[in-house]
């Protein structure tokens, strides 16, 4: 009996010198099967990527819009070219029709490539990949078309004569839309 209480103190004198010391003297953790984590683990796992998927009538409108900007730009040339010379008086009749007929077209055009881009802008309103891009060329073009049909409505009669304040004003605005559509344009291109 006396060997077990002198055990007994000596194992009492080994467990409170080394909870003086700060060890912890408490029984190791239970080992827990795989997979399984514990509380205090603070990583936390990545959010799920989810898939962006755009239906087919969206890869139609898209092609329509892209054919309607390769339009554009040779239409836009036709247009100035008429009307300067509309402007400096020079025009024959045919091109007076011409220079109306073509502005017919790129507004044609306009409308189409404003409902087939919003309508794909709201498709892709989740995916997050170029969206800044969409965004910027979703105004400079709804910025161009408020600025044609400015340009539409400040048209002076045919009466009126060349060159006049109106043909000027007229000019200006269809020049400056025509400048904010080709850097959208130009955005899409070359900017992937």
């Amino acid at each position: 009996m006396k060997k077990l209480l002198l055990f007994g103190a000596g194992l009492g004198m080994c467990i409170g010198a080394s909870v003086a010391r700060g060890q912890d003297t408490s029984p190791a953790p239970a080992a827990q099967p795989l997979g399984v984590t514990a509380e205090r683990d603070s990583v936390k796992p990545r959010p799920r990527v989810h898939a962006i998927e755009y239906s087919n009538a969206y890869a139609t409108r898209l092609e329509i819009h892209k054919i309607g900007s390769y339009a554009m730009l040779p239409l836009f040339g036709t247009e100035y070219y008429l009307g300067d010379r509309l402007i400096k008086g020079k025009a024959s009749g045919n091109e007076r029709s011409l220079h109306s007929g073509v502005a017919l077209g790129i507004g044609a055009l306009f409308t189409i490539n404003t409902v087939t881009g919003a309508w794909n802008l709201w498709d892709s309103r989740k995916d997050p990949s170029g969206r800044s891009k969409r965004i910027v060329h979703s105004v400079l073009m709804t910025a161009a078309d408020a600025g044609f049909a400015l340009a539409a409505a400040s048209a002076g009669d045919d009466d009126e004569g060349e060159g006049g304040d109106d043909a000027n004003t007229h000019r200006a605005i269809a020049l400056t839309s025509i400048g904010i559509s080709t850097v959208g344009t130009v955005l899409m291109w070359f900017f992937k």
